[in-house]
């Protein structure tokens, strides 16, 4: 953060300046009170003050600079702040209360009040500069501005993440699956982070042997999680959970946030069995903050992590079916889930085989939360152009599907048939992730701070 004023005032109005700290102090205060971790440079009173600024801010590595504007200053202050620092920029506006008591307002009280004042000459300045402009006006104790304000620190954390993340991806593209398949190097340099390229040998000689003390912690905690279906083989079961230390590992050494895998495997080999006991391991990991998705869907996996950063979970999804008696679209995939949004106490459940995949094991089986979410999908276009891809809808009571898929009946306020036509225009491909809450505000903000078009689908 930064803030500062016209020095020439100083001398005309004593006391003015600190009464312009003294309500730069509440927006930081009130800025850590929203999660972000606050590092301030010195009030900025001239040109040069604001170049040190900074350069003390690009020094810093920060993911947002909140630049507030407790009064007038010229855009040859705030120039030097957006383009040394090096990160982009939100001005904020917010002056002392609602409205001026005019009668009892003197020049000097006045001043306090018009921040606003700059706020278009630096809109125009940034416009100039080929920079992008945000700003939140209002007054300290506007809600409805903080709120605002809140979505930018948040999209923040996320982009920041993101760019600093490690994503892993695991295996092979499930064949034919064109929609799916990411360019890496796009996704580096659009959406920042690593791309870590793994083998399925990379994950099988972490396996535990049998015995493994950790592979029995693992099933103890599965037990207290999930109710178990009498479906499910106990050799089953015993094997998911040394998978799913072996996956812990994997995660550990490779600093992964994130994980994608597909393997198909031939026969009953070691690795088509390893490919086959992954479930139970991947809902672990994606519960304790590390989104794991099957299909190799690497896109999927980042757009689950952006909504986990979020607070919203983030699970797997994939369309099931159209409703058209209840006007909802079922949604879901089999495989790992996020246990965390799980509607109900998540059931693991014994598949014979899995469908269009070889192998066998258990799944994971729940409803997400019922009330508002968000679909969120990494689209890719042609030129590897990528993009966020967003709607919002509610999750609603009914009849679900028992076959060891997650499954929400999601009302997007629209005729169903829409939906999916407007959806699959979107260039999201047929995975995304599914969080609780209504989202597409935040989402706007993390899109303009990535540099990426985003769409939001309402039918």
């Amino acid at each position: 953060m930064v803030s500062g004023g016209l020095g020439a005032y100083w001398a005309q109005f004593p006391g003015l300046k600190e009464r312009l700290q003294a309500m730069a102090a509440t927006v930081a205060e009130r800025l850590e009170q929203l999660g972000a971790s606050v590092k301030e440079a010195p009030f900025v009173s001239d040109e040069r003050e604001a170049a040190a600024a900074g350069d003390h801010l690009r020094r810093a590595g920060c993911d947002l600079v909140v630049f507030y504007l407790p009064t007038y200053l010229t855009a040859t202050m705030a120039a030097p702040v957006a383009v040394r620092s090096g990160c982009p920029v939100l001005f904020v506006d917010l002056q002392p209360g609602p409205a001026m008591d005019h009668a009892g307002t003197d020049t000097a009280t006045w001043l306090t009040y018009c921040g606003s004042c700059a706020l278009p000459e630096i809109g125009n300045m940034m416009g100039r500069f080929g920079l992008p402009f945000r700003s939140v006006s209002g007054h300290l104790g506007d809600e409805r501005a903080w709120a605002r304000i809140g979505r930018w620190v948040r999209a923040a954390g996320v982009a920041g993440a993101l760019r600093r993340g490690r994503y892993g991806l695991l295996g092979h593209l499930y064949p034919g699956m064109y929609d799916v398949a990411t360019d890496i190097t796009a996704v580096a340099a659009q959406v920042g982070g690593h791309v870590e390229v793994l083998e399925i040998d990379d994950l099988g000689v972490r396996v535990p042997g049998e015995g493994s003390t950790e592979a029995a912690s693992v099933l103890d905690l599965a037990r207290q999680t999930f109710d178990i279906h009498p479906s499910v083989n106990d050799d089953d079961l015993r094997w998911a959970a040394r998978v799913a230390v072996g996956l812990r590992r994997l995660v550990a050494d490779f600093a992964l946030d994130t994980l994608a895998y597909y393997y198909r495997g031939l026969g009953e080999g070691d690795n088509e069995r390893l490919a086959a006991g992954m479930i139970l391991g991947a809902s672990l990991l994606t519960a304790d903050g590390v989104p794991a998705c099957g299909e190799f869907d690497l896109r999927a996996s980042i757009a689950m992590m952006v909504l986990d950063r979020l607070g919203a979970g983030g699970a797997f999804t994939e369309l099931q079916a159209l409703n058209f008696e209840d006007q909802v679209v079922e949604m879901g995939h089999d495989g790992p889930g996020h246990l965390g949004i799980s509607a109900r106490r998540p059931v693991l459940r014994g598949l014979g085989v899995y469908h269009g995949k070889r192998g066998f094991g258990v799944s994971v089986e729940f409803d997400i939360q019922h009330g508002p979410v968000t679909a969120l999908g990494i689209g890719v276009e042609r030129e590897n152009r990528l993009g966020l891809v967003a709607s919002e809808g509610q999750v609603v009571e009914g009849p679900l599907l028992e076959i060891g898929n997650t499954t929400s009946r999601v009302d997007f306020g629209a005729d169903p048939g829409e939906w999916c036509d407007a959806w699959s225009r979107s260039s999201v491909g047929h995975h995304w992730a599914l969080g609780v809450g209504h989202r597409v505000e935040e989402l706007r903000c993390l899109a303009d701070l990535l540099g990426l078009p985003m769409r939001v689908v309402t039918a």
